[in-house]
């Protein structure tokens, strides 16, 4: 087993013992202990009492932190004519068709978030095998497939995170940085929780939310009082 680094024995030791915190004790005690050379980034990971693979019990769906995430988002459209100039002029950093298309093919992918125009999509769809595996493919079940391209644009560049289970029924996000004032953050997680806790599926049976714990990217992970997470 390989040997522990004097920061993430620190990290582990001041987390040990400590679990079903506040919402405010967890996000000081992380934020506390987030003392790497870069701005940590604070992420939450919601256990949830689904399976993933039953379509009725898929849960996806996206959140505008209200204090942003502190991240900067290279946002890429596929679009033409004038939703291409609405694209650029709300700040869009790549915008095109044909040629996007082929750039994203031959592996140049400089963006996080993908939106695109509902006629675009037989054009995008070909991209799936590239784009999905990365969480990028436009749905417009979070609002990246539509004709509203500025508003998708300013979306996705003033803070808003899209979430999607993975297999083992966890959904993660980055819910600011280290540097974000507690409450702030305070505030980020529990609109992040309460937006998964709103996208339950239909399939879902018993206990939804089960576990909420919070970390920082270098740091140990520490559990937070559901009913303090959900604000009941």
């Amino acid at each position: 087993m390989a040997k522990l680094g004097k920061r993430s024995r620190a990290a582990r030791e001041a987390v040990a013992g400590k679990s079903n915190l506040s919402v405010e004790d967890a996000v000081g005690l992380i934020k506390a202990n987030a003392k790497a050379k870069f701005d940590e980034t604070i992420e939450v990971s919601v256990n949830l009492g689904v399976d993933p693979r039953h379509a009725d019990q898929m849960v996806r769906g996206v959140v505008t932190l209200p204090n942003g995430t502190g991240k900067t988002v290279r946002v890429a459209v596929f679009a033409r004519g004038p939703k291409a100039d609405e694209a650029k002029e709300a700040g869009a950093d790549i915008v095109g068709a044909e040629d996007l298309m082929q750039d994203i093919q031959a592996g140049k992918i400089e963006f996080d978030r993908c939106i695109a125009t509902p006629d675009m999509m037989p054009l995008v769809g070909r991209l799936g095998k590239i784009l999905g595996p990365r969480n990028l493919m436009p749905n417009p079940k979070v609002g990246t497939v539509t004709m509203d391209v500025a508003q998708a644009v300013t979306n996705a560049k003033g803070g808003e995170v899209q979430f999607k289970v993975e297999k083992a029924g966890i959904v993660h996000g980055g819910i600011g940085k280290a540097s974000f004032q507690a409450d702030q953050l305070a505030q980020n997680l529990r609109a992040f929780v309460d937006a998964v806790a709103k996208a339950k599926p239909t399939g879902a049976k018993g206990a939804y939310l089960r576990k909420v714990s919070v970390s920082s990217t270098m740091g140990a992970g520490v559990s937070i009082d559901l009913a303090s997470a959900t604000g009941n």
